[in-house]
């Protein structure tokens, strides 16, 4: 075991332990009584079923994250991974066929290992709570069109990467790095016309009092919206959503038809002018830039890293690889990946308050995207108490209580000059 390998022990210890400690306190955070706003959302019984909804969630992910660092560390310590790379470089073939194959293999057992969990998750916790709707030919037909796509995408992919840093010598990082800003960019333009119908049906918004109020806000806002969609959520849960994809004239604006069914049209209003406010102040294009220069650091990371002898050694692996390197190197980044998503975390939650804030101004209605957000914490038996380090550490949204709280400071949308006019 070289500082490598102490290096990494070290940071899965920290972040198990970290892991742990947040999961502890967010479940002696939870209180016993409702809170006051959310009494006429939340009766005592449905309040005492959302805690132990977390509570078995958090059960869950603790034999999860057990399971998964034992597994790790048996297949480390036993050397798994020089047995593995001894046996697809058995067949002869080369680099690039070798590397896929080296990946394939431990993320197909990566895919195998977690389906119990899933299955139980599924069929399980989801299914006791009142969510699950997902039946077992959904459920694998899922799992082999998740299959299907890592093969057509990820494949490709990971084969042009393998080529830069087998073949392009000190070009190689920024060559990886253009191509995965490529990818990156090039998914977010296919995820809403190919990608997304595999899993999911998507039909107009009927036309209707709904359809006609959203579109006359958009309008009102100067937002490009040409068509509202609703998809099957409720096939797979009873969990209610909105959210926003794609790019430029693909972009598109998505409500689970679990969501059209509960809300009222003033609530409709508000949780779209808060999904359209995410557009107008650019956090789509801010999330994608702060991925792209995400990406350009870890591939100039990658370069200093994977010709370093004490990554491989630290492994038990007796001859270096490109493809053995790229799985070592996300071993060992990612503890350091989970800390550096912290400032992004808190980010995403001030970009949440401020499209609170934007479809307050733009609607003119504190109430209708309070009631919005009461509603859909009740129906997705959301935690209201969580603790503030467990936020701190896994919230990318603020928690529903300092929404609305923060909602209840705007004394008049004018205030922040924000005329619907000018948008």
């Amino acid at each position: 075991m070289n500082w490598i390998g102490v290096l990494i022990l070290a940071g899965l210890a920290a972040e198990l332990l970290l892991n742990t400690l947040a999961d502890f306190l967010n479940l002696r955070s939870a209180g016993a009584e409702v809170p006051a706003d959310f009494r006429d959302v939340y009766d005592p019984e449905r309040y005492r079923k959302a805690q132990a909804y977390l509570a078995a969630n958090t059960r869950l992910g603790w034999v999860v994250r057990g399971f998964n660092t034992l597994v790790l560390l048996l297949f480390w310590f036993g050397g798994g991974f020089g047995v593995l790379d001894g046996w697809v470089r058995g067949f002869g073939w080369g680099p690039i066929p070798t590397g896929l194959a080296f990946v394939g293999a431990l993320a197909g057992l990566k895919l195998v290992l977690g389906l119990p969990f899933d299955l139980y998750a599924t069929f399980g916790i989801e299914a006791r709570f009142g969510f699950n709707r997902t039946s077992a030919a959904v459920f694998w037909a899922d799992r082999v069109k998740g299959l299907g796509l890592a093969l057509v995408l990820g494949g490709p992919l990971l084969a042009a990467l393998l080529g830069f840093w087998i073949y392009a010598g000190d070009h190689a990082w920024w060559g990886c790095w253009l191509a995965l800003s490529l990818f990156m960019l090039g998914l977010q333009l296919a995820a809403p016309a190919w990608i997304l119908p595999l899993f999911n049906r998507f039909q107009p918004l009927p036309e209707g009092r709904l359809r006609q109020a959203i579109l006359a806000y958009a309008r009102g806002i100067r937002f490009p919206l040409n068509n509202i969609l609703v998809m099957d959520g409720s096939r797979r849960s009873g969990k209610s959503n909105a959210f926003f994809t794609g790019l430029g004239r693909h972009k598109r604006i998505v409500l689970f038809d679990t969501l059209v069914k509960r809300h009222s049209v003033g609530e409709m209003v508000a949780i779209l002018a808060h999904e359209m406010g995410h557009f107008k102040k650019r956090h789509m294009d801010q999330a994608l830039v702060i991925a792209v220069v995400h990406a350009g650091v870890i591939c100039y990371l990658l370069a200093l890293v994977l010709s370093c002898p004490a990554l491989y050694a630290a492994f038990f692996l007796e001859t270096p690889s490109i493809h053995a390197g790229l799985v070592f190197f996300g071993i060992l980044c990612g503890p350091l990946e989970f800390l550096a998503g912290l400032p992004l975390r808190a980010l995403a939650r001030q970009n949440e308050l401020a499209a609170d804030r934007f479809a307050v101004a733009t609607t003119g209605s504190k109430e209708a995207l309070e009631s919005a957000l009461k509603k859909l914490s009740a129906h997705n038996l959301a935690n209201l108490s969580p603790h503030r380090f467990y936020v701190w550490l896994h919230y990318a949204h603020p928690p529903v209580t300092q929404r609305i709280a923060a909602i209840e400071t705007i004394q008049d949308p004018r205030l922040f000059g924000w005329d619907p006019k000018t948008f």
